[in-house]
C-alpha cells in the first residue's frame, strides 16, 4: 500500500491508471477467472492422508487445498539434457492426451523438436493442448506460424490473458507462471523449467539456466489436471466437463501435496504454509530461489529461526538476470548475512530453480519464487513432498550447488546502498 501511495504521489497521471491495470490482486470469480475447483477427487482414491497432527497439511487443507496423497512416485531431474530426453519420452509414450502449460515458449532448436513430436502425436489422434502465457511467450504470440503444423494436425494452441483485449478486465499483471506437462492424466513433469533452449535441450554446448524438473506419477497428478482444466477453460472460454482417467492402484512411496496459488485460489494458502514451515523448523530451512524479494514477515521469520539455532541457508545466484530484482533483494540478503545466516551465492549459470527443504520433514519444489510477485500475484503451482527419498535427493542437489558458490555479501558503496534502500520501498511492486 505504501509503495502504491508513494508512486501515485510522484507520478499520479501514470500510476493511477496503472493501478487499475495491475494493482488489484484477488479476483471475484463472478467477474474474472473462476477459483480452481477440485471435483471430489477424494472419492476416486483411497490414498488420501488426513493427519490431524500435521500442522502444514492442516493449514493447507483449511485453506481449501487438496489433502496430501500417498502412493506417488516422485523423481527429481536436475540435468537439462535429461529433462529434455524425459520430455520427448513422455510425449512419445502418450496414448490419449497431452496437456501443456508453460510461462515461456521460444521458437528455437529445442522447441522445434518438441513441436514436431507434438504434431506427430496429434496426427495419431492424441488430444494435444498447448497453453502459454502471453507475456512470457510474447515472441511466439506475435509470430504463430510455427504452430501451423500442430494446429493442422488437430492440436490446440492458446495464450493466457491477452494484453490488449479488454485490458481493464483481463488484469494484465496477473500472469500464468505455472509449468504443467501432463501426459494421459497419469504422468506429470513440472518444476521451474519452461520450454526453450535456455532451459533444456541436447548436449551441444549450449549454456543453459541451472534449473530442475520433477516427474510425478500417482493420485496427486489428478490435481494438476484440475488446475490445467481451469486455466485452459479461462484462456479459451471453452466449457468442458472434467474427464479424469482413474487408475485402480498406485505403488509409489512418496507422500505429495499439490498446492496451487494465485488469484484463482481464495486465500494465500501457500504463503501461510511457508511462514508456518519457517516458524516450526527445528533444524534447518534451506531455500533455493533465483529472486529473493520477500515481504517483511518472511524475513522476520527467517531471522527468528536463525536466532533459535535453525540452520538458515539462502542459495541464490550471485547475479540474477534482472538488475532491478538484484537491487531490491540486496537489503534483505544483507540483513540475513549480518545476523549470521548462511547466504550462499551460486556462481555457475543463472540459477532459476525454486525449492525449499525444511528439517527432515519434507520440502517444496515448483514454479514459485520467493518474491512478492510469485507469492501474491502470479498463478503458480508447487508440490510439498514428505518422504525420505525426496529429502535425500533434494539435499544432495543443494549441496552440489553450494560447492560452486561463495558465502556472504560484500559491503556496498554508499551510492549502491542508497539505491538499494530506495528500491526496497518499491520491492512489493517488482
Amino acid at each position: 500500500m505504501i509503495s502504491w501511495m508513494i508512486s501515485i504521489f510522484f507520478l499520479p497521471y501514470i500510476v493511477v491508471p496503472l493501478y487499475f491495470l495491475i494493482g488489484i490482486r484477488k479476483r471475484e470469480p463472478s467477474h474474472k477467472k473462476e477459483y480452481v475447483k477440485f471435483h471430489k477427487v477424494s472419492e476416486y482414491t483411497p490414498y488420501i492422508l488426513d493427519d490431524p497432527h500435521h500442522d502444514l497439511q492442516n493449514i493447507l487443507k483449511k485453506n481449501g487445498i487438496p489433502p496430501a496423497t500417498k502412493g506417488n512416485t516422485y523423481e527429481l531431474i536436475t540435468n537439462d539434457t535429461k529433462a529434455y530426453s524425459r520430455m520427448l519420452k513422455e510425449i512419445d509414450n502418450a496414448k490419449y492426451s497431452i496437456d501443456i502449460c508453460t510461462y515461456v515458449f521460444h521458437f528455437d532448436k529445442t522447441t522445434k523438436v518438441i513441436l514436431n513430436a507434438l504434431t506427430k502425436k496429434a496426427k495419431e489422434g492424441v488430444k494435444v493442448r498447448l497453453l502459454m502465457d502471453l507475456v512470457g511467450s510474447l515472441g511466439a504470440s506475435f509470430n504463430q506460424k510455427g504452430f501451423k503444423a500442430l494446429k493442422e494436425a488437430g492440436g490446440e494452441v492458446a495464450f493466457f490473458t491477452p494484453i490488449l483485449k479488454r485490458p481493464f478486465q483481463n488484469y494484465i499483471n496477473l500472469r500464468n507462471h505455472r509449468k504443467i506437462y501432463l501426459f494421459d492424466q497419469t504422468t506429470l513433469l513440472s518444476g521451474g523449467m519452461n520450454l526453450s533452449n535456455e532451459y533444456m535441450g541436447e548436449a551441444d554446448g549450449s549454456k543453459r539456466l541451472e534449473d530442475l524438473l520433477y516427474s510425478l506419477k500417482g493420485p496427486a497428478v489428478h490435481y494438476f489436471y484440475h488446475i490445467f482444466h481451469n486455466d485452459w477453460g479461462y484462456a479459451t472460454k471453452e466449457e468442458e466437463k472434467i474427464d479424469l482417467q482413474i487408475v485402480e492402484e498406485y505403488n509409489g512411496e512418496s507422500v505429495v501435496q499439490v498446492v496451487p496459488s494465485g488469484p484463482d485460489i481464495p486465500r494465500d494458502a501457500l504463503y501461510e504454509a511457508l511462514l508456518n514451515a519457517i516458524y516450526n523448523s527445528q533444524e534447518r530451512i534451506w531455500i533455493v530461489t533465483p529472486y529473493f524479494v520477500p515481504d517483511e514477515d518472511i524475513v522476520q521469520a527467517l531471522v527468528i529461526a536463525h536466532h533459535k539455532g535453525v540452520d538458515v541457508k539462502l542459495i541464490t545466484p550471485k547475479n540474477s538476470d534482472h538488475l532491478l530484482a538484484d537491487m531490491g533483494r540486496s537489503p534483505y540478503m544483507r540483513e540475513l548475512d549480518e545476523i549470521g545466516a548462511d547466504v550462499v551465492l551460486y556462481e555457475g549459470e543463472m540459477l532459476h530453480a525454486k525449492a525449499i527443504l525444511f528439517d527432515n520433514v519434507g520440502g517444496m519444489v515448483g514454479s514459485v519464487n520467493l518474491d512478492n510477485r510469485s507469492l501474491f500475484l502470479n498463478y503458480e503451482v508447487v508440490t510439498f513432498v514428505y518422504s525420505p527419498q525426496f529429502i535425500e535427493s533434494i539435499e544432495g542437489w543443494m549441496k552440489e550447488l553450494m560447492l560452486n558458490s561463495t558465502r556472504g555479501m560484500e559491503k556496498p558503496s554508499k551510492l549502491r546502498e542508497a539505491v538499494e534502500n530506495m528500491m526496497k520501498v518499491f520491492a512489493p511492486l517488482l
